[in-house]
């Protein structure tokens, strides 16, 4: 794959512009200040956002910077329970109130995760990590500055057509059937991996293919595309998971590991665990 992305540190930090830093003003009570915000890029520059969306057509967010009260929603055990305090702080964070957390798309709500990160820790990221060779456990840091941001182009190489209208078509190689599939936002992510349900991780593939696909071969019923759930080859599932992946802009926090044991380097993920907002624990 191409992988034509820019890279988040130094000048293109996901094309952020922060504002000057405001100077503390004088009140009544005392003393207040501004708290500075910053403009994120948003790798779907918009283009997927239905119509009447306060982001359609946008290709940046402004949100504040993290301050204790965020750290409190965090370090909520009632609202981590929940599975809803990421949500909560970016429901505080993002300055356009009429923008719902649970309507951003899953690559500009990552963008804004690793954004919000940055500004409030820094782009270190120190965190565990287990060597794929030797099976190492070891502390590893990680620079979220290197992230890159994906905007879907590699997508063609798949023969994913972009509709234009929020939606894409593929052919499956095997049934050779063409599915309309859409992209998932916050809400349809919760939803699909079903978190709060028991069982519900052994159905991620099945659900993930319900939640994004709208129609097959035209037809848009809800039978025609339970019918593809259930009786899908593994190879057009492979094909249409990747298609996906392929058309959905997203942050990339792929970097290099090289294992302080071995010494084997592999690119790898970059592992989100509790130390991503929780650097001091």
């Amino acid at each position: 794959m191409s992988r034509n992305k820019d890279r988040i540190g130094g000048t293109q930090n996901m094309n952020v512009e922060t504002p000057p830093v405001n100077v503390m003003q004088s009140n009544s009570e005392g003393f207040s200040f501004v708290v500075p915000t910053e403009f994120v890029e948003l790798p779907s520059r918009g283009k997927f956002y239905p119509e009447g969306h306060p982001l359609r057509g946008q290709d940046s967010i402004e949100i504040r910077q993290m301050t204790a009260k965020e750290e409190d929603i965090l370090t909520s055990r009632t609202l981590l329970k929940k599975g809803v305090a990421l949500d909560r702080v970016l429901q505080n964070l993002i300055a356009d109130k009429r923008i719902d957390p649970d309507s951003l798309l899953v690559g500009d709500k990552n963008a804004i995760i690793v954004a919000t990160r940055i500004s409030g820790y820094g782009n270190e990221y120190n965190t565990g990590v287990t060597c794929p060779e030797c099976g190492t456990n070891q502390k590893y840091t990680f620079d979220l500055n290197e992230s890159t941001v994906y905007c879907g182009e590699d997508c063609v190489d798949l023969g994913v057509v972009d509709n234009q209208d929020g939606t894409f078509s593929v052919e499956l190689p095997k049934t050779k059937v063409t599915v309309v599939f859409r992209l998932l936002n916050g809400a349809d992510e919760r939803r699909v991996s079903g978190t709060q349900k028991k069982g519900a991780n052994e159905r991620n593939i099945t659900r993930q293919i319900a939640g994004i696909v709208l129609s097959v071969n035209g037809d848009n019923s809800g039978e025609a595309r339970q019918y593809l759930v259930d009786n899908i080859p593994s190879m057009d599932s492979r094909h249409l998971r990747l298609a996906y992946r392929l058309a959905a802009p997203n942050i990339d926090l792929s970097q290099q590991f090289e294992c302080e044991e071995c010494g084997y380097e592999q690119e790898m993920e970059v592992p989100l665990t509790a130390d991503f907002f929780w650097p001091d624990r």
